[in-house]
């Protein structure tokens, strides 16, 4: 019986053997693999050649013992199929790419205590950043970022108290604008649809804004709908339906997103009711879905890529110089009237 080969031991190589392949010193490797200091470009080149050629791979773990950080970057968000999301994440990329800092996602779906526990999981990795979605957080949550030594960026909303850096919109304005456009444009009877909103905070935000403005013009809600889970489009579709069969004098519909907004769009087309003339609706975050519809919904731009860019730089920023402080940066959303708000 033939014996196989024995398999011969892999060493584990180290800086010294990327050093001695590519003729730089230990430390102008280091430099380079881990992304600390200047390192002229054709030296980077030739030690990250030399490193792909024998396959070696840092060790981020042993690097963190002695700096207590690992070039990662902790990005908790409330949905992967929520579509304003996956934008966000790639200005974080976009910005993060060249920085050797990484970004790993945690999902909360929308849940406080979810939020809690993820973020718990990323800080005991001791990154070298968070970046997580809203302001509204359990105590526990609060006290953790409080005391991570670390920069983090609470991103989307601005209206709270920050707990260190902050890059959104303020929803309230937002839902404000929102409502004096449509009443501008001679709307008179209008209804909300939206999602239960126990933890949509920024969509509360939104209506509590919408209602202000309302007030002011001495309006209220003529009627409003709320859904819970499933598709969105049929949901837009549903909830159009039992309003304007509950309330057939309205005549415009806000929806809290651009997905249950598409859904009513579709059915006011489908039941041949004239959009904008006797009604009109209006969604929010300007999500590139618009441009497939037959008309384009009113919306609202919510800066998601530039968001998510931000907040990645304000992380980067502060891992190259501990001396920059903390910062609120407030973007501005545009209004899209589209084809679905009367012109006057």
């Amino acid at each position: 019986m033939t014996k196989a080969p024995a398999i011969e031991a892999r060493r584990t190589l180290t800086l010294r053997d990327v050093s001695e392949a590519s003729g730089d010193s230990e430390m102008t490797v280091s430099r380079v693999l881990r992304y600390r200091g200047d390192v002229a470009a054709t030296t980077r080149e030739r030690v990250l050649i030399a490193a792909r050629t024998l396959g070696y791979v840092p060790n981020k773990i042993a690097g963190a013992l002695a700096s207590q950080r690992v070039n990662l970057v902790g990005v908790i968000i409330p949905s992967l199929s929520n579509m304003v999301f996956p934008e966000v994440m790639t200005g974080i990329s976009e910005i993060l790419d060249n920085t050797g800092l990484q970004p790993v996602v945690g999902v909360t779906n929308y849940l406080p205590d979810r939020e809690e526990t993820v973020l718990y999981e990323m800080l005991s990795w001791r990154p070298s950043g968070v970046i997580l979605a809203g302001v509204e957080h359990t105590s526990a949550a609060r006290a953790m970022m409080a005391q991570a030594g670390i920069p983090i960026v609470e991103i989307m909303d601005i209206d709270g108290q920050v707990v260190d850096s902050a890059v959104g919109i303020s929803h309230r304005r937002a839902g404000r604008q929102m409502a004096e456009a449509i009443v501008a444009s001679g709307y008179k009877r209008i209804a909300f649809m939206g999602t239960q909103m126990p933890n949509d905070f920024r969509a509360k935000k939104r209506l509590e804004g919408f209602e202000e403005a309302l007030k002011r013009a001495g309006m209220t809600l003529a009627d409003r709908e709320f859904y819970d889970g499933g598709s969105a489009l049929l949901k837009g579709r549903e909830m159009t339906a039992a309003v304007l069969r509950r309330s057939p004098d309205v005549d415009f519909l806000y929806y809290s997103n651009d997905m249950i907004g598409a859904g009513g769009l579709l059915y006011c087309l489908d039941q041949g009711i004239d959009v904008p003339g006797k009604v009109g609706l209006a969604g929010f975050n300007g999500v590139e879905l618009l441009d497939g519809l037959p008309r384009r919904l009113a919306t609202m731009d919510a800066c998601r890529l530039e968001i998510g860019r931000r907040a990645a730089q304000i992380i980067a920023g502060r891992n190259e110089d501990a001396s920059v402080g903390s910062e609120v940066v407030e973007l501005f959303p545009t209004l899209q009237p589209g084809d679905t708000i009367r012109q006057r």
